[in-house]
């Protein structure tokens, strides 16, 4: 379930319809956002499954005029250390000019019948802004199958702060045109503030 929006009232409002731990959420969203107008938020509540357990997690977005903020809530199972089920909360803060990429990845069926406008069955935001970066490496080769020389590595570093994923299938068609629209709002933003 996610929704999209542009007040601090339609953010506040979002978070309760979503019906995961609303209190919650709510505080750690609007201590981080503080007295700031909100430009645009998405709301994201997703459930999967691991083993035998089924876990719940939400993922806040929010646009201000100068910050992009991002909340995260995971719900735990009790266990050794706390007898009674858990949530964790984290919110995180970034200015809008150390957002380096906004990366929308569109999955469309039947491309070769494709009309502008469509919605894609599935959409993949990532953003980056330096917190965190994935290396892929491998040994290096020449391409001869007989040399047996020590190449060194080669790999690649990828900005992979957040990855969000919402497909029609899964969360519905107008959650696709939701998460359209905030990484649209969000890639103005960042251009600005490039400027």
């Amino acid at each position: 379930m996610a929704k999209t929006g542009t007040t601090s009232q339609g953010l506040r409002e979002a978070i309760e319809r979503s019906g995961y731990y609303p209190a919650l959420v709510a505080e750690a969203v609007e201590a981080a956002v503080g007295r700031e107008p909100v430009v645009s938020f998405l709301v994201h509540q997703e459930t999967t499954f691991d083993s035998n357990e089924v876990r719940r997690h939400a993922t806040v977005l929010v646009l201000t005029g100068t910050r992009f903020i991002v909340s995260h809530t995971d719900e735990q199972p009790a266990d050794g250390n706390a007898p009674t089920p858990y949530a964790t909360t984290s919110t995180e803060s970034v200015k809008l000019s150390r957002i380096s990429s906004v990366v929308l990845s569109r999955v469309v069926a039947d491309p070769q019948s494709y009309v502008p406008g469509t919605l894609p069955r599935e959409v993949v935001l990532t953003i980056g802004w330096g917190a965190v970066s994935r290396i892929d490496m491998e040994p290096a080769n020449c391409g001869d199958p007989n040399c047996e020389a020590d190449h060194g590595y080669t790999g690649s570093t990828t900005a992979d702060d957040l990855s969000l994923r919402v497909s029609e299938a899964g969360d519905g068609p107008e959650t696709v045109r939701q998460a359209l629209e905030f990484a649209q709002a969000l890639s103005e933003a960042t251009a600005v503030s490039g400027r």
